[in-house]
């Protein structure tokens, strides 16, 4: 049996109807899930049948997705209103353990697993951060040895000082003492 095509409109028989209904309802539904799936899209969806029956489904929380869209609703329309606190947490829930996610597979990825699947752009994003990570790593082990460094050549500053003013004092004593020196010389040759 081929397919064909069917003209867009009410199915006149009651059974074709259910029997469409209940086969369009889980395609639309397994879109739905790929969706969410493919894209991380946050997905809420109702169907009610004929007979009154609903129908639902849900990426992550039915609650959490409605919510958001009425808090859209309201930011948009220039009402802000404070979503539930339940919601917030719930929210927070999934964007923390999404990047708890995200920072899992990157440091994976940092100790070498996991590499194969990894686009040349990831990879060259993964080289550079290593190289700033060693570039850190280099850096913190020289700050102490740069430390002690400029505490050296402060002591060496003040001992240059001290070295000066030293030479100084030692010019000025051997001054006085060749000044003494001279008038006892003098004293003796006239005597």
């Amino acid at each position: 049996m081929t397919r064909r095509k069917i003209a867009i409109k009410k199915i006149q028989n009651v059974s074709a109807r259910q029997v469409a209904f209940s086969k369009r309802r889980k395609g639309l539904f397994k879109k739905a899930t790929e969706l969410s799936t493919l894209c991380d899209a946050e997905i809420a969806l109702f169907v009610f049948s004929a007979s009154g029956k609903l129908f639902d489904y849900a990426s992550t929380s039915m609650g959490h997705v409605i919510e958001r869209r009425n808090l859209y609703l309201d930011v948009n329309l220039g009402k802000t209103i404070q979503p539930s606190l339940e919601l917030q947490v719930e929210a927070e829930y999934f964007k923390l353990n999404k990047e708890l996610g995200e920072k899992t597979r990157e440091l994976r990825h940092l100790n070498g697993e996991g590499l194969q699947g990894l686009t040349l752009r990831e990879l060259k994003k993964l080289d550079d951060l290593v190289s700033a990570c060693l570039h850190r790593v280099s850096k913190a082990k020289a700050e102490p040895f740069e430390q002690e460094i400029s505490i050296l050549k402060k002591q060496e500053d003040r001992l240059v000082e001290e070295n000066q003013r030293l030479n100084q004092e030692l010019k000025f004593i051997e001054e006085n003492q060749r000044l003494e020196q001279v008038p006892r010389l003098k004293h003796d040759q006239d005597q």
